[in-house]
């Protein structure tokens, strides 16, 4: 498979590092940076040319014409859309995905159709963020949330705390004590990601990820955690794209919003666009500011403005005045381990999930969705059983899946199985399977 790159920044480097790893794949990545293309060809000995995606000798000499697909990821719509027409139009380039930030463009579907531009998927960073952050506020009790199966299935992960019930016990012992049917698909442990098997322990400071129905969440949450249960207080920072769009989702619900932006004409704008947020002209860092709106009372504090310093370092405060749950936008990948080393509970980088969301088209088998989690060091995939997948017409614990992966949920129609080794998997189940970087490959022979 050839794969090209329009795009050498941070979305663009991140695919450029995932797809590095496939030994199938081969991917050409263009820029008009060189030393960003010097970077990608220095880290991964990736192939790289110099010029605008959009234009026709560019592409051709990135090897259009042998293409598969091309991911349009540069900082500019218009630069992604002309790249994707002129593969379109010049290479009858199959699949072409563009990371498209303008609701207008994004909204067309004329425009994106298979009659012209063709693009399928358009990606939106600003939304998918949004919808990340609102996973969180709908379950702040958890790190993170992943959803699939149209929100039937969630993903919960959990820090877990030195007086949680499963801290220091195994998994078997966990189970046994609580009574219940849970599985956890991935230990974040430091800088390692662990496939536990019963005998694993989990110990404080663990983030575990456990599939779950939706219906029994909140149970869960009262097991594993004592964070916040609901908020009904949330103060934004930040009233930008993503900001607005997560105040938007919010009217009309029991949560009090409050949204701190430095801009008077942002503020206007905000103001007449939302009726029930309370919108704060002033500095998100401002102590004073943050004391004077009860910032000890929110159960959320979201620091979601275009200044990642000012995103740590007001979210730093807020948890030192008291707010009992913290995330914080991040859009320099190096900043992120800084964020959760200084103690910030969730941080959301637009530009990983971006690249999360492109990874499921370059997969083999019939991948539903992809999400990259721990670090990037292991995979939620969520697929279809097909005819001729490996899994059929044995039990999981027959199915020598390797040891780095695990089938974490199956379901069949409307029933969601959280599996042990005896159960059965049927054709057109749909399967979540956690896996690590390294198993990723085999994964996929089961599933084609």
């Amino acid at each position: 498979m050839r794969i090209i790159i329009i795009g050498a920044g941070e979305v663009g480097y991140h695919l450029a590092r995932f797809l590095s790893r496939e030994k199938d794949v081969e991917v050409v990545v263009v820029d008009t940076d060189s030393q960003k293309l010097k970077r990608i060809n220095e880290e991964m000995d990736i192939a790289v040319v110099e010029g605008e995606g959009g234009s026709p000798e560019v592409l051709k000499e990135a090897g259009a014409d042998m293409a598969d697909i091309l991911l349009a990821v540069t900082n500019s719509d218009e630069t992604n859309m002309i790249a994707c027409l002129v593969a379109k139009a010049l290479f009858n380039i199959k699949r072409k995905i563009a990371r498209i930030r303008n609701h207008e463009y994004y909204t067309n579907n004329v425009l994106l159709a298979p009659q012209n531009l063709d693009i399928n998927p358009a990606i939106n960073p600003e939304l998918e963020s949004a919808k990340a952050i609102l996973r969180i506020i709908d379950a702040p009790f958890a790190y993170d949330v992943e959803e699939f199966e149209n929100g039937q299935i969630q993903v919960l992960g959990f820090k877990v705390e030195e007086d949680s019930i499963i801290a220091g016990k195994s998994l078997m012992e966990f189970r046994e004590k609580i009574k219940e049917n849970l599985l956890i698909g991935i230990i974040q442990r430091q800088e390692k990601a662990i496939i536990p098997r019963g005998k694993d322990r989990v110990y404080p400071g663990d983030i575990i990820y456990l599939p779950v129905h939706k219906e029994d969440v909140s149970r869960l949450a009262s097991i594993l955690t004592k964070g916040p249960r609901h908020v009904k207080k949330l103060m934004i920072v930040g009233g930008g794209r993503i900001g607005f769009m997560v105040a938007s989702e919010l009217e009309g619900k029991d949560i009090t919003v409050k949204i701190i932006e430095k801009s008077p004409e942002r503020c206007k704008y905000l103001s007449r666009r939302l009726k029930n947020a309370i919108v704060l002209h002033g500095d998100g860092s401002d102590r004073t500011l943050l004391e004077e709106e009860n910032i000890q009372d929110m159960d959320m504090f979201a620091a979601l403005s275009n200044n990642e310093e000012l995103n740590i370092m007001s979210s730093l405060l807020a948890k030192r005045l008291g707010v009992k749950k913290v995330i914080t936008l991040v859009n320099r990948t190096d900043y992120i381990n800084l964020a959760n080393n200084l103690g910030i509970e969730v941080v959301i980088s637009p530009r990983l999930i971006t690249a999360s969301r492109i990874l499921r088209y370059v997969r083999r088998g019939d991948i539903l969705s992809l999400t990259a989690i721990a670090e990037d060091m292991a995979e939620i995939i969520e697929a279809k059983v097909g005819k001729t997948s490996k899994f059929l017409n044995k039990p999981l614990r027959k199915s020598h899946l390797p040891k780095t992966a695990l089938v974490g949920a199956i379901v069949r129609g409307t029933e969601v199985i959280i599996p042990g080794g005896d159960d059965y998997i049927k054709e057109d189940d749909r399967l979540i399977i956690f896996t690590l970087r390294e198993a990723i490959k085999q994964v996929e022979e089961f599933l084609v």
